[in-house]
């Protein structure tokens, strides 16, 4: 992240207090000093401004310091040390003065600033004027940088991308946004970055950057060579372990902006090319464990951990805390995690009792067909006996009925 001396935040040298009623009574007297001399702390910051203008940035660094000494809560002490960080490109350092500078209240009156219009303002309405978006865009670069230096680049990601739409025509936040980019393995959104960076023409020069190499350049310049960079990466192509490196980078990148059907997309592409490879392996498994299938993410894991690259360190993750480690203990890490969380459902469904279930992958039961149970072997079974039959080729025997005489009176009705 970069920015160009027209942005930069004001030098300022105190020169004037202001001065506050206090007026609580007719007796109340107070001794006003006579003439404009100057106190120790700012004869310092004065003394480093000339300096500054000599070229001699060591010099006023001194003298900075001194004044800082004598009173470390003097605003313009503190911004004068934010523009020396800045010189020496050290982000970090220079957004700590400039927060601190700014949190003052002092009614003091600018007496010389890098930037004529604000002489003998007020310090308070010269940090009203730093809301301007040239110098908002300015801030939001040196904060960006900063993150970056950290290894939080989905962090300076979103800082950026605000800054830019506030102020689009930015060429340091569209330059930085293509570093950025290009860091999360997205080319095709650096290419378009930086050439737009490039179509500004601005000869503004880099004071601080994520590449030593940029100070003192024209910003359009580095925009352009960045560009050309680019292209020519995405013109020649990649071989097989840089493209599967890249597709990783981007599935953890899509992780890190909430999107896990994208990260999806990416790590199966990259498994796809290369299904021995530890990163990809592990990131299949990370996806598939998030999906409800701890089953196969075990699986993942397991062979992530045998994989020929796995004591390749991890240099980008979506947990800050498997970034520098090898790629065998992340994914032995995980699959223990694993492990215990399939262990701790098994006790669950334990005590819960009832029938044992088989699911399908799709969480479907399987039902399975009855079978007749045989007797265990060595038991003999009681021999029961078998029921008689009617035998069908006799016709049943009516039973005993007297008979009647025909020649017999009938009985008696």
């Amino acid at each position: 992240m970069l920015f160009g001396p027209k942005s930069r935040l004001p030098l300022l040298i105190l020169v004037i207090a202001g001065l506050c009623t206090l007026c609580s009574s007719a007796d109340f007297k107070i001794r006003l000093p006579k003439g404009n001399k100057l106190t120790p702390v700012q004869q310092l910051n004065r003394e480093g401004v000339k300096a500054l203008e000599k070229h001699r940035q060591d010099k006023a660094k001194q003298l900075f310091y001194k004044a800082y000494l004598l009173d470390p809560d003097d605003p313009f002490t503190l911004n004068n040390l934010g523009y020396i960080s800045e010189l020496e490109g050290d982000a970090d350092r220079a957004l700590r003065y400039y927060e601190l500078s700014s949190q003052s209240h002092s009614q003091a009156v600018i007496d010389e600033a890098s930037r004529p219009a604000l002489k003998g303002r007020p310090l308070a309405e010269a940090f009203e004027s730093l809301q301007a978006p040239e110098l908002q865009a300015n801030k939001a670069n040196v904060r960006a940088i900063s993150l970056l230096g950290k290894g939080r680049i989905t962090e300076a990601e979103s800082i950026l991308k605000q800054s830019l739409s506030e102020n689009p025509r930015n060429p340091f936040t569209m330059n930085n946004l293509g570093y950025v980019m290009e860091s999360e393995g997205d080319l095709q959104s650096a290419l378009r970055y930086y050439s737009s960076a490039a179509a500004i023409h601005s000869s503004d020069q880099i004071l601080v950057a994520p590449n030593p190499k940029w100070r003192g350049k024209a910003i359009s310049d580095v925009a352009g060579e960045n560009a050309r960079a680019v292209n020519k990466q995405i013109a020649q192509g990649e071989d097989l372990e840089a493209q599967v490196a890249r597709l990783n980078l981007r599935g953890v990148v899509a992780l890190n902006h909430n999107d896990p059907q994208a990260a999806r997309s990416f790590f199966e592409q990259a498994f796809k090319l290369d299904p021995t490879n530890a990163f990809s392996l592990n990131n299949m498994g990370y996806i598939t464990e998030m999906s409800g299938d701890r089953e196969s993410a075990e699986t993942y894991y397991q062979d992530a951990r045998s994989a020929a690259n796995s004591n390749q360190k991890v240099t980008f993750a979506s947990r800050r805390e498997a970034e520098g480690r090898r790629m065998g203990d992340v994914a032995g890490s995980n699959q223990v995690d694993v492990d215990s969380a399939i262990e701790a459902r098994r006790e669950q469904r334990i005590r819960q009792g009832g029938p044992i279930e088989l699911k399908r992958r799709d969480n479907s039961v399987v039902h399975e067909p009855e079978t007749k149970q045989e007797p265990p072997l060595g038991v003999e079974q009681p021999t029961l006996p078998q029921p008689s039959l009617p035998d069908r080729t006799t016709a049943p025997q009516a039973p005993d009925v007297p008979q009647l005489n025909q020649s017999e009176p009938p009985p008696p009705q």
